[in-house]
């Protein structure tokens, strides 16, 4: 299934391996993102570091984003996606950890809207919102959100913005669930059975053009987003979760 990029061509969408990968507060997905890129020669994508990194650049693009969130405006979510389509044409890999995204269903209706794709499957990091207030709580990063009620909203918004996207992919068997309670270990044991078709496929491992951490580095976005951004201006709230480096 194919769809057509910002400049008017068709990218070959029908040949790229998407995995969006879900999990609560704490369920360790960068853990295992980072373990599928080093085993599986995937591109490791995280929505929240690619806006955070156009903001950074001080692109016109990222300056129009930061006002926007200074305004308390909606960044829209075709704006996330779009930042997601570059990276992907511009890593020159073909396989893709969309790592915290969609995070609700405006997110996930907006990702196949604009790529016209669907995802191969959704990485789930199943774990009881017990241990995972556990392990934030026993975090020592000096992390001012990890106190006790600001987990416990997160847990809330996890549960009822991104949930339901877990159970949309669900119904169309394409969840693959993790048991994230476990040890590290044993928890990526788990993930290299899902992933296991993929090894054979890991035949740029080394190779210099294949980028497989995206949203370090920027360029001046070439997208038309300047439409995207004024018609949010209408809108009266923002999430800056996407902004936000809490996983």
């Amino acid at each position: 299934m194919g769809t057509k990029n910002y400049n008017g061509r068709s990218p070959i969408y029908n040949k790229n391996t998407i995995v969006f990968v879900l999990g609560g507060p704490g369920s360790g997905k960068g853990t295992q993102c980072a373990n599928i890129v080093k085993h599986f020669g995937f591109t490791h994508l995280s929505a929240g570091d690619l806006l955070r990194a156009e903001i950074k650049s001080g692109s016109e693009f990222g300056t129009m984003i930061q006002n926007m969130m200074n305004e308390g405006k909606i960044v829209p979510p075709e704006v996330t996606v779009k930042l997601l389509q570059r990276a992907m044409l511009e890593s020159g890999n073909n396989k893709f950890l969309i790592d915290g995204f969609p995070r609700n269903e405006e997110n996930r209706v907006a990702f196949e809207s604009v790529t016209k794709v669907e995802p191969e499957f959704v990485l789930f990091f199943d774990c009881p919102e017990g241990k995972l207030e556990q392990r934030l709580l026993n975090r020592n990063q000096g992390r001012d959100d990890d106190n006790i009620d600001t987990i416990r909203k997160r847990f809330k918004v996890f549960r009822e913005s991104t949930i339901p996207v877990v159970e949309y992919y669900g119904r169309k068997g394409k969840v693959r669930k993790v048991d994230a309670a476990k040890p590290i270990d044993e928890v990526f044991e788990d993930v290299k059975m899902i992933f296991a078709p993929f090894r054979t496929q890991a035949n740029h491992l080394g190779n210099p053009n294949i980028n497989t951490e995206m949203g370090s580095e920027h360029s001046m976005c070439p997208f038309p987003f300047k439409r995207l951004l004024r018609d949010a201006r209408k809108r009266k709230t923002v999430s800056k979760a996407l902004f936000s480096k809490k996983v």
